[in-house]
């Protein structure tokens, strides 16, 4: 069968289209900027790239065409593909009719650590010897790609509450058969297309629906947002886990969580592990529990989460010279920037942490978050915040707000300077971003490196 996929580019599309090209299909697809490295990703797997939207690539009609949730109408293709009456399809709907509905799935949701706790999942899975299939919102380190096929009958699937596509509002992970469902956490989030928490937490009742009897939804005890979601209705067996009265415990052998027990009935377990903070030991916990679910032994989890070494793009140390530590971490909310700091500072006890970001998530970009934004950075000890073009609201008054030295600036040469003045011994900076903040990450390093 020929797919072709409008909008290939994006993380979740491009590894759908390795996925169907592992299965056999003839792949190509388009997007308005086709570059590496998801282009060369692509190429790589001899899948064709079109750059551009023009409707003459739809003729020969394909066989089916599958349509990203960045399209929308207008787009040429669209139209086209409406006008004509061509076959087409939603990229989540896909990968459950064709890659999931015959396999068991372990889907990770939440609103922060799905990428992280999918990439923990999945390492276990394959150190345990169960080779699973995966579709992950990033790239593990562990693996160097974003999906596989895999020959077993277990597939890791970040599951995305973000909607399917123009004509399909509904979440992704509806579509996904789920037999072990994490949901890792859950906060008011993507204010473009969601009108406040408890519709949200409808479209997470959704996923639970999906859950058969003989499944596990595995969720934090101490989170009220999910407690809300699960009190609505749950037909699957369930996993609390975090707190004293829970069957699945956690104990902190070091204050920043590079080092934790996992406690399970009669079971003590350890794990020494490359990562750091608390939101990282419950990720943890959860990924052990669905691997558990699935008959691997708690020794075995344990020894797969203490060899895991990360995900680009989280907390990834891209500089490291004379004393100062470059981070890339991809933080899209608040909590998430929290945490990601809290955690870094428990590392590094006293040295200097310098953070850097840019609101570029489609709810900060808003101005949504702008009351918690200002407290979330109080764990560092210098902030400069990013203005870029699509931020409408005053961040210089967020800047005032904090409790910690900032600075916004609109200018990324001027932020390029200051934050390479404050560069000394000791210092770790972090650059937050969900985008490519406009090659920020490449210019600081080489800037050090002189």
């Amino acid at each position: 069968m020929h797919i072709h996929i409008l909008g290939i580019c994006g993380t979740f599309m491009g590894s759908l289209a390795q996925l169907a090209k592992s299965a056999g299909h003839r792949v190509s697809g388009c997007d308005a900027n086709v570059y590496p490295p998801m282009s060369t990703q692509l190429e790589q797997a001899g899948i064709t790239l079109i750059e551009g939207f023009d409707p003459r690539q739809l003729e020969p009609a394909p066989d089916l065409i599958i349509v990203g949730n960045a399209l929308s109408r207008g787009n040429p293709c669209v139209e086209y593909m409406l006008d004509q009456r061509l076959a087409y399809t939603s990229g989540p709907q896909w990968l459950g009719e064709n890659i999931l509905r015959h396999k068991h799935v372990l889907a990770v949701a939440g609103t922060h650590g799905k990428t992280t706790t999918s990439s923990m999942l999945a390492k276990i899975l394959d150190m345990a010897g169960l080779n699973p299939g995966f579709l992950i919102g990033g790239v593990p380190q562990d693996f160097g790609v974003s999906a596989r096929l895999g020959d077993s009958e277990y597939f890791v699937v970040e599951a995305d509450e973000y909607d399917s596509a123009f004509f399909d509002k509904r979440s992704k992970f509806v579509h996904y058969f789920s037999n072990r469902l994490i949901i890792n956490n859950l906060e008011f989030d993507h204010a473009d297309i969601f009108e406040d928490l408890a519709a949200i937490q409808k479209q997470f009742h959704h996923a639970v629906r999906t859950v058969s009897s003989s499944g596990t939804v595995i969720y934090p005890a101490a989170d009220p947002n999910i407690a809300a979601v699960i009190e609505q209705g749950c037909w699957s067996q369930q996993q609390a886990y975090g707190t004293q009265s829970s069957e699945w415990q956690y104990r902190l052998k070091a204050e920043d969580g590079s080092s934790f027990e996992v406690m399970y009935g009669d079971q003590v377990v350890g794990v020494t592990w490359q990562q750091v903070g608390l939101h990282n030991v419950l990720n943890g916990l959860a990924a052990i529990i669905a691997a558990h679910e699935v008959g691997i032994s708690l020794e075995q989890c344990c020894l797969g989460l203490s060899d895991f070494v990360g995900v680009k793009r989280r907390m990834e140390v891209i500089y490291e010279n004379l004393g100062v530590t470059v981070y890339d971490d991809f933080a899209h909310h608040p909590t998430a920037i929290k945490t990601t700091i809290e955690g870094l500072r428990a590392k590094v006890g006293h040295d200097k942490i310098i953070a850097v970001i840019e609101p570029r998530s489609a709810t900060m970009k808003l101005g949504i978050h702008q009351q918690t934004l200002s407290a979330s950075v109080d764990s560092s000890d210098q902030v400069y915040w990013y203005q870029n073009a699509s931020i409408d609201w005053d961040i210089n008054a967020l800047a005032e707000a904090c409790s910690v030295p900032a600075k916004a600036t609109a200018d990324v040469e001027q932020l390029l300077e200051l934050v390479s003045q404050t560069a000394a011994p000791g210092t770790h900076i972090v650059i937050m971003s969900n985008g490519g903040f406009e090659g920020f990450h490449r210019r600081l390093t080489e800037c050090l490196g002189r």
